[in-house]
């Protein structure tokens, strides 16, 4: 593994987890019916950033925003976010408990897609596939920012024993997403696979290398006038007069106009003074990661929850598992042989490969993987964007251009709703696994 590539992945962890769960294809807790996407049919709304701007370029803000946003939590959720403001003339300071993309960020995959987009509800579809639609420009901008190569790449994902696949084909239809029976040159399965009856082949999906856009996002950030504190923990909150006038941390207090929590797993812990956001908790997730000669894949592999994701340069991710784990992000031995044993039946590479890193990392867990988008119900100045749960990479375009639009007041593109903060009031774990 070359010098980079190893910066990228943290080291191995021991340990046990206390509760394994697999659920089904679309990794969530109930099934609600899923609307369709109200453009035209067959238009594909990833196709829409030829025909519009997507999110902010520089200087193409209002300037009705003006003042110190303090952001709190610098992983991908809270560095667009923090971009996005100082395209629109803010001045940001973001500040971060631990290093700047250190959490799920890095632990992910970078898959810019839900799993099994059909599978989803409404708000999840409408967000994803915003995000999706632009984000080939939001990442030319980011790496024009920061000089640095996200390894973006429109490989497609292959998904494997879909459950009704006309009826996945004919959502995808209905909400503009290219979808055929099979990949044309299917990569090199193992002979036990079933064939295409099957198989639902995505070539739109995309994915950016995660640790490597972080720290791209890390760098515009900086190099566009924003100021980054890590290692520096919130604690908690002064306020008057219905505002928040600073947040304190274990060092200083920082002033600021506004503020916006961006904490990922954390969120659902809230500060002193300031309430958490609803229903969002950790659920860890363990990775393996792998080396193959380049080439050996080249497409991401879906089947039952079970993902393999190739990069360009030969190494290869397998995940992932969802457990209620607390904020315990240990590894143990059974789930690397699982995840290696299920990912060789699909990939027979991967057979003799011995895994060259295996972490886990926390989501931030909400119910329906729907986040909470919205100003804080008790403060007048307090923002939340939190809650993406496996989705964040995927979401942060949208994201950050949604929260951007209601602190400036501008009309958002999508309808705000189902993101505000009383609609995650209305959503419950216990609901969701009934």
């Amino acid at each position: 593994m070359d010098e980079q590539a190893d910066a990228d992945y943290p080291p191995r962890r021991a340990g046990w987890p206390q509760r394994v769960f697999y659920y089904g294809a679309a990794h969530r807790f109930c099934s609600v019916r899923v609307q369709a996407w109200d453009g035209e049919a067959g238009r594909s709304p990833l196709k829409l950033r030829d025909e519009e701007i997507m999110f902010l370029r520089d200087g193409a803000g209002s300037g009705r925003m003006t003042g110190h946003t303090l952001v709190i939590g610098a992983g991908v959720s809270g560095l667009s976010v923090a971009r996005t403001l100082l395209q629109l003339g803010q001045r940001v300071t973001v500040l971060e408990r631990g290093a700047a993309g250190g959490e799920s960020s890095w632990a992910g995959g970078g898959i810019l897609s839900p799993l099994l987009p059909w599978d989803y509800d409404e708000p999840v579809t409408a967000l994803a596939l915003r995000s999706m639609a632009g984000y080939a420009d939001w990442v030319d901008g980011v790496e024009a920012a920061s000089g640095q190569n996200v390894e973006f790449w429109r490989c497609g994902m292959l998904a494997l024993d879909v459950t009704a696949p006309e009826q996945a084909l004919a959502w995808c239809a209905a909400h503009g997403m290219a979808a055929l029976r099979d990949c044309p040159g299917t990569p090199p399965l193992a002979p036990a696979v079933p064939p295409e009856d099957n198989r639902i082949w995505l070539p739109d999906v995309a994915q950016a290398r995660n640790p490597r856009l972080v720290a791209a996002l890390r760098a515009a950030v900086i190099r566009q006038g924003g100021t980054l504190r890590e290692h520096c923990p919130a604690t908690g909150v002064l306020t008057q007069g219905g505002r928040v006038t600073a947040v304190r941390t274990v060092t200083e207090d920082f002033p600021a106009d506004r503020v916006v929590l961006a904490t990922g797993a954390w969120s659902g812990l809230g500060l002193t003074g300031l309430a958490a956001t609803p229903h969002v908790r950790p659920i860890r997730g363990q990775m393996l990661l792998f080396k193959l000669e380049p080439g050996t894949l080249e497409t991401i592999l879906y089947r039952g929850g079970l993902y393999l994701i190739p990069r360009r340069d030969g190494h290869l991710l397998v995940g992932s598992t969802l457990e209620d784990a607390g904020f315990d992000k240990s590894t143990d031995d059974a789930t690397r042989r699982r995840l290696h044993a299920e990912a060789a039946d699909l990939l027979p590479a991967l057979a003799a490969a011995q895994a060259v890193r295996h972490w886990a990392g926390l989501r931030p867990g909400s119910p329906d993987n729907i986040p909470v988008i919205d100003r804080h119900p008790d403060f007048d100045n307090v923002f939340v964007n939190a809650g993406h749960y496996r989705y964040g990479v995927t979401m942060a375009p949208a994201s950050a251009e949604l929260l951007a639009d209601l602190m400036d007041g501008r009309t958002p593109a999508l309808d705000p709703a189902p993101y505000r903060w009383q609609a995650a009031l209305t959503r419950s774990w216990e609901k969701a696994c009934s």
